[in-house]
């Protein structure tokens, strides 16, 4: 994974308890935006953990410069490569910083304070891809920033077009995605095997041409099948 923060000692903490596990390690630093993209077109990092705010290119044009990047590579990659889970850094008084990130692609955030046990869940769970991360963390900043995404605009527009083409099976699937819930636990509540619900997820992704579970939460609070 890689870690970008403009803050040395930040940087290193983070670095020292992520390669104390034993299924993690720190393959880049960068301390901006710029040395993030430059890194991260060399060096294969399936998790970034991504700061917000640093001179220079901020997270969020790196997020963005970074998976797009990944994305103008696809064709040429074995099965279309979408990129590392960028997860971004932040803390709740950032609301439009919070905004950019999800649109820019982000996969989830976390509080910079957070405790170690929660930062080290909280790769492992995004790496995995079934669960939006640290939902708690999560729903509180989309609920902050719900009444953003509602606004009007041809992109909701879209998206409620997209919604609407889910089967009733598929929207099942989708409200209790945008609940937070995993695959385990959405398997378990409607009495379906986890390989099956593996495979409505992954058809309900396709159809909303969501890159992963938090844009797909995000459209849910665009469209209203999920309220603060």
């Amino acid at each position: 994974m890689a870690i970008v923060d403009d803050q040395h000692l930040v940087r290193s903490g983070f670095a020292m308890l992520i390669n104390s596990q034993p299924d993690l390690e720190v393959v880049a630093e960068a301390a901006n935006g710029e040395e993030a993209v430059r890194a991260l077109a060399t060096t294969r990092a399936d998790v970034v953990l991504m700061d917000v705010r640093m001179p220079g290119m901020d997270g969020i044009e790196a997020t963005h410069r970074i998976l797009a990047d990944y994305a103008g590579r696809a064709p040429a990659t074995s099965g279309g490569d979408a990129g590392p889970r960028i997860v971004v850094l932040t803390t709740f008084d950032l609301d439009e910083y919070a905004l950019s990130a999800i649109h820019a692609g982000a996969s989830g955030f976390l509080l910079k304070d957070a405790p170690p046990e929660e930062l080290l869940e909280a790769v492992r769970t995004v790496h995995r891809g079934d669960a939006v991360i640290a939902p708690s963390t999560t729903r509180r900043l989309l609920d902050h920033v719900a009444p953003l995404l509602r606004r009007p605009s041809a992109t909701q527009d879209a998206h409620a077009a997209a919604v609407a083409r889910l089967t009733a099976r598929e929207r099942e699937v989708f409200e209790l995605i945008a609940q937070g819930l995993s695959n385990p636990e959405i398997a378990l509540k409607l009495f379906l095997s986890e390989a099956t619900v593996k495979t409505h997820v992954s058809h309900i992704l396709a159809k909303l041409e969501a890159r992963d579970r938090v844009q797909a939460v995000v459209m849910a609070y665009e469209t209203g099948i999920v309220r603060p």
